[in-house]
């Protein structure tokens, strides 16, 4: 049981729900339960050492995480890390990341936004500046700086595919947010390709931008599969009396 998550009367209902919450999700990405393991909110919430009502609210999130999913009983399952397009994805994230620094080559296209550009190296720099703690939600700032750099290139069409791509890999992508330096290395990175192109070394930009994208695949690929590696080791622990996992 974890002590970590018990709190005082004094502590805000927020805090506690947003504890059981990282908590929780923290225990599903290194692969605690095992894979399609109903998670019972009273069972998880013994094993946590609180309430039902943030764990059931926490299982809601997380559905929207794409962590866990919805079975044909209404119960929650753990979801396993789909690794099967991966690569095709990032193949085609890559190709609009790319084009979105390249078509400012095109000689009938203006450029870059600089006004959507410095406000971004900006917000990067703060961050730089004060780094936040490791954290899968990371992905959706992460999310934001690609998507805005696309936007300053002037192509919405560019834009809306590249955050197609990112919501359908944003499950899997979290794991790349889970340690300090990965997200020391992110806010550089990125703070590298913003500074590049506002300079319009357009080459070195695109060099950047590529760099940082297969470094991403790769470390996202190597611990979403230790994830679904240790989900096999933990699966079937614990069983309902109808033979079903579940926790």
């Amino acid at each position: 049981m974890d002590t970590g998550l018990y709190t005082d009367s004094n502590t805000p209902i927020k805090l506690r729900r947003d504890q059981v919450y990282g908590e929780l999700r923290r225990r599903l990405m290194v692969g605690e339960f095992g894979s399609r393991t109903r998670l019972v909110e009273e069972r998880v919430a013994g094993l946590l050492g609180v309430s039902r009502t943030p764990v059931r609210e926490a299982l809601v999130r997380l559905l929207a995480d794409g962590l866990v999913e919805r079975g044909d009983d209404g119960g929650y399952y753990v979801a396993q890390p789909d690794l099967s397009d991966l690569r095709d994805l990032y193949e085609l994230r890559i190709t609009l990341e790319m084009r979105g620094i390249s078509r400012a080559l095109d000689a009938n296209v203006r450029g870059h936004d600089v006004a959507v550009l410095e406000p971004l190296r900006d917000q990067w720099r703060a961050l730089r500046d004060d780094q936040p703690e490791p954290d899968p939600q990371f992905v959706l700032m992460d999310e934001d700086f690609h998507i805005t750099m696309s936007r300053a290139s002037g192509n919405a069409t560019l834009t809306n595919t590249l955050a197609s791509v990112n919501s359908r890999i944003r499950a899997v992508r979290m794991y790349d947010f889970l340690t300090a330096d990965r997200i020391t290395l992110t806010i550089l990175q990125h703070l590298e390709i913003a500074e590049e192109v506002l300079a319009g070394r357009l080459a070195e930009a695109l060099t950047a931008m590529h760099r940082h994208v297969g470094e991403s695949m790769d470390v996202v690929e190597r611990r979403a599969a230790h994830a679904i590696t240790q989900m096999a080791l933990n699966r079937g622990r614990r069983h309902d009396p109808d033979r079903s996992q579940s926790y």
